[in-house]
């Protein structure tokens, strides 16, 4: 088994500065002849794929982050990070590279990329020390540092030089002490130079400063510094916020202290980096990276310890479906799985599909079911979030899940109806909710991601049940909405016709055979047949309807038009569009009949070929011919028992194309006369008159 001091996560950074997961496996270092140097390997631990190689170049800038991160730039815009699951194997792998560059291993930094002309300014200074010198850390001294803080920011050589001596020092802590002492002195000055001051500490962009300024005792005194922007007439409120307005919520208590302690400090990083820090200049926006990557890092640990406790998910599935709940309770518990839900995205793609697996076996669908259908608007907002991540994680797992709700509840009830209904009853007038809802409604009837799915049938079983327990909810508004405007009937029929052509347009004999079980071309024919000689959108659109029909040569519908509404349809020849579709019909009656002809041909050479050998050498001697009989008596049973075996595969081809026609739609006209008289009786069905009766 692997030593786990080696196992890592490997992230990239995407153009949105986000940290792609891109897996896990077990990192290495060792010398690779194509690259014709030492590199950093790690290969997959679920398949031993190769997620990483990576040559140490002497000049690559490499970070030690937070004692388990190393992070560095492979090329522009493309950034690298590991993160390991134990300190030691982060130390390991840091020494290497140390190794390789000639660094001591004791930086966090091996060295920043800087330009030629800040090298060649470097090269003519002296190095007269390894550390930026700091003034003391006194109130008459806060605006000198400032000013040096300030001055660094533009040159990575003395960032680096000057992180190392705050930490050496002990200095942030000093700080922090300072500023306790011009608050209760109400030093403005001096608290205007400790803004500049923790600003600038924090866009040294350093995980270990980080570490100390995040930390429990210091992280307010941090968040009070920035209340001071000069720029305003009066200082924000912060840390009253933080403390008395966003209050921590345990909707069930976390018993492990860490985990807890990593909440509130994600809450505030985030917080500080979001609301208080202003939006980055150009030149600033790199400043605040490690930031970024310590809130990701975080939030990525969070979900781990929270999906370890089995005990807390069991406990939060169970408040939030039980119906003794209070609204408040279930209101808390729905806003912390959103919560939970948003952060799983951080986590790499196996992992987050065990997270989504777990939520479905501990019924985060039956749940959502309820919560739904509250009252409450921020409650249905936050389930109508969880559903969204639902759906986008797997659309086959909550069809599969709805499928079985009939078994067991009503229509009304059903999670797919409750979506339908929350969607038309939105009460945004922007109908933001409505929108989100109707999105995730069409990926989850969408035919196109069925098709890959390790379950055929879940095309047709899902929309069969759709049709069965769901459409009706879905149309009601719209049949609601005309059944008493006459005004309006014109406008929907329209409507109705350009959804008809839409579905059409698809040329799937799913929709097809639905459209010729259901009649659905009788209201369009009596539509047209209304309308009489009127050149209008609706004689247009339901002529091009039927060329359409008659171009893509869609065989069952074209059968099914002329078998039945062919009479009605042929005085119309100012198109020769229902001609066509009668042409169309009759090749295809063509080619059914010649093949059913190539069949009786067969079997009649059959006949031939027994004449020509029974009449073949009648000359033969009597030896001969004894020989003969006795070959043609056991000739004559075979050959009698293979014809009545053709005959019976004869009339097995006739009969399957009878039922292949019968079921894509197609017409078989076999010879007899029974048939004739089905046809005598369809030309006086009422649906080949003029006029058409539903």
């Amino acid at each position: 088994m692997s030593d786990t001091r080696r196992r890592v996560k490997v992230y990239t950074l995407n153009e949105d500065r986000q940290w792609d997961d891109r897996g896990t496996g077990h990192v290495s270092s060792t010398f690779v002849e194509r690259l014709k140097g030492i590199s950093l390997l790690v290969r997959a631990e679920s398949d031993g794929s190769l997620l990483l190689e990576s040559k140490i170049s002497p000049n690559t800038a490499y970070q030690k982050q937070q004692d388990t991160l190393i992070v560095w730039s492979e090329a522009d815009n493309y950034d690298l990070a590991l993160s390991f699951q134990e300190k030691a194997g982060c130390d390991e792998i840091w020494e290497k590279i140390c190794q390789v560059q000639g660094k001591d291993p004791a930086l966090d930094i091996t060295q920043d990329p800087i330009d030629e002309s800040e090298e060649e300014r470097f090269e003519e200074i002296p190095e007269t020390s390894h550390l930026v010198e700091l003034p003391p850390c006194e109130l008459s001294r806060l605006e000198e540092i400032a000013d040096l803080v300030t001055s660094v920011l533009s040159s990575p050589i003395r960032r680096e030089k000057l992180a190392l001596a705050l930490m050496s020092e002990g200095y942030i802590k000093k700080l922090l002490g300072l500023f306790r002492v011009c608050e209760d002195l109400d030093n403005r000055e001096g608290l205007h130079h400790l803004y500049e001051i923790v600003r600038g500490v924090l866009f040294l962009n350093k995980a270990a400063l980080f570490e100390v300024m995040f930390s429990d005792d210091c992280i307010m005194d941090v968040v009070g510094c920035l209340e001071y922007d000069p720029a305003l007439v009066q200082p924000k409120r912060h840390r009253e916020f933080l403390t008395k307005t966003a209050k921590f919520k345990e909707v069930i208590p976390i018993t492990d202290s860490e985990l807890r302690q990593k909440i509130h400090q994600t809450y505030r990083v985030q917080y500080i980096q979001d609301i208080i820090l202003p939006t980055p200049s150009v030149f600033e926006e790199n400043f605040l990276s490690t930031l970024t990557s310590f809130i990701f890092f975080n939030k990525v640990e969070i979900v781990s310890m929270l999906q370890e406790d089995e005990k807390f998910l069991t406990e939060v599935f169970a408040q939030l479906t039980d119906e003794a709940t209070e609204d408040s309770k279930r209101r808390e518990l729905v806003n912390f799985v959103k919560e939970f839900c948003a952060f799983s995205q951080t986590l790499q793609p196996q992992n987050r599909d065990a997270f989504f697996k777990t939520l479905a076996n501990l019924g985060i669908l039956p749940a959502l079911e309820i919560v739904m259908g509250m009252d409450d608007l921020q409650v249905r907002a936050a389930a109508t979030d969880i559903f969204s991540y639902l759906v986008e994680f797997s659309p086959s797992m909550v069809r599969e899940f709805v499928m079985q709700e009939p078994q067991q509840t009503d229509d009304d009830v059903l999670l797919i109806n409750v979506v339908i209904k929350q969607m038309i009853c939105d009460s945004d007038p922007e109908l933001g909710g409505a929108v989100q809802l109707m999105g995730l409604l069409r990926t989850l009837i969408d035919p196109e991601n069925m098709l890959a799915s390790t379950n055929k049938t879940e095309k047709t079983e899902f929309l069969g049940f759709f049709y069965k327990y769901c459409m009706h909810v879905l149309t009601a508004p719209l049949l609601a909405n005309t059944a008493h405007d006459k005004n309006s009937k014109g406008l929907l029929r329209n409507c109705a016709l350009r959804f008809m052509r839409r579905i059409i347009g698809l040329k799937d004999e799913y929709y097809n055979r639905y459209i010729i079980k259901g009649n659905l071309f009788e209201p369009v024919i009596n539509a047209l047949l209304d309308n009489g000689t009127r050149y209008n959108l609706l004689n247009s659109a339901i002529i091009e309807l039927f060329e359409f029909i008659k171009v893509e040569d869609i065989k069952s519908l074209i059968a099914h038009i002329v078998d039945n509404f062919y009479k009605a349809l042929e005085s119309i020849e100012y198109v020769q569009t229902f001609k066509g579709l009668k042409g169309r019909y009759e090749q295809e009656k063509d080619r059914q009949s010649q093949r059913l002809n190539r069949y009786r041909r067969d079997a009649r050479s059959l006949d031939e070929d027994e004449e020509l050998w029974f009449n073949d050498d009648d000359d033969d001697d009597d030896g001969e011919a004894v020989e003969k009989s006795r070959m043609e008596d056991d000739f004559s049973d075979s050959y009698g028992k293979y014809m009545e075996a053709k005959k019976g595969m004869l009339l097995l081809n006739v009969s399957g194309l009878k039922r292949f026609t019968a079921l894509v739609g197609l017409v078989d006209y076999p010879d007899d006369e029974d048939e004739e008289e089905e046809d005598e009786e369809e030309e006086q069905s009422p649906r080949k008159r003029p006029r058409l009766s539903s």
